[in-house]
């Protein structure tokens, strides 16, 4: 299994980071009242699909159901609140939603007049956030089979088609992208000072973003005085998506490499003044230097 409810004294510290807020997708959150606005939606976007791939629906249910057991050995717990058909039919919209979704976000010639998702940009962003919650997964290989995502999905950079292809759920699709390009041994980091960034500064050490295009956040060196790091933008959004990766990464028994990134980080970043270094020397980029900060308290 891949796909797991985040534990409980992991949600209370902020429920509203792991609940979605605009759709449902997968199991775990179907059929809750204050998400039904979305299924309509979700209709619409069936709808398109099934004019597009000119296949009968009946064909798609046929197809999901032969691999419905292996569908559900990916969730963490049995799904008892949905029989077979309910469950079959559920993937099936889910699944064409987010299909539907890369297809009118990446290529918006096919955004209809009554696609009222992609008129409004908060609803939009909203639903993007959804995506990256650990419970609110399907897994990856239903919409590869359905309908070959993968041709219309952005893959000029080589390493996402190919984590494409190993990936569980999309959670699972940003840990593979981040995770170091090479094999490194794995460093406890709580028991070591890691200066912050403004003393790091006072002692002469200089900083710039990592060369090239790296996606890895522990790609990070120090040579000769200088430190780099890997360049990142950080949203409204961030802490949400990276405490959803941080769950992730412990029930699922990774290497604790983004662990090790935060504590890293939460070091670094000790107060507004390391985070304006940092988007001085453009390694980070963001809109207000007080929002960087809160990354220390990913690790309480």
């Amino acid at each position: 299994c891949s796909i797991y409810r985040v534990a409980e004294p992991t949600r209370c510290s902020n429920p509203s980071h792991f609940t979605p807020r605009m759709v449902s997708i997968g199991p775990f959150h179907h059929g809750k009242e204050e998400l039904k606005a979305m299924e309509e939606h979700k209709q619409r976007y069936l709808k398109y699909f099934l004019q597009r791939t000119k296949v009968r629906m009946a064909r798609f249910l046929s197809f999901i159901k032969e691999r419905e057991t292996k569908l559900r050995n990916c969730y963490a717990e049995t799904i008892r609140n949905l029989g077979s058909d309910e469950f079959v039919a559920m993937v099936l919209v889910d699944a064409v939603f987010l299909i539907e979704f890369f297809l009118r976000y990446y290529k918006r010639n096919l955004t209809t007049d009554d696609d009222r998702i992609f008129r409004k940009p908060q609803l939009c962003k909203g639903i993007w956030q959804d995506f990256l919650l650990l419970e609110n997964q399907l897994p990856l290989f239903i919409l590869n089979d359905l309908d070959q995502v993968l041709v219309f999905l952005p893959m000029d950079e080589n390493s996402l088609e190919i984590h494409f292809s190993k990936a569980e759920h999309f959670l699972d699709l940003i840990v593979l992208c981040l995770q170091p390009s090479q094999s490194r041994a794995q460093i406890i980091l709580k028991d070591q000072n890691i200066p912050s960034v403004k003393e790091l500064h006072q002692a002469g050490v200089k900083f710039k973003p990592a060369a090239g295009s790296t996606k890895n956040l522990l790609d990070i060196n120090f040579n000769q005085g200088i430190l780099e790091i890997p360049f990142f933008k950080v949203y409204d959004n961030t802490e949400c998506v990276y405490r959803n990766l941080l769950a992730f990464e412990s029930m699922h028994g990774y290497g604790g490499y983004f662990n090790d990134y935060i504590i890293m980080m939460a070091c670094l970043i000790s107060c507004p003044k390391d985070a304006e270094l940092l988007v001085q020397n453009e390694v980070i980029r963001l809109g207000n230097t007080e929002t960087v900060p809160t990354v220390s308290s990913l690790i309480a």
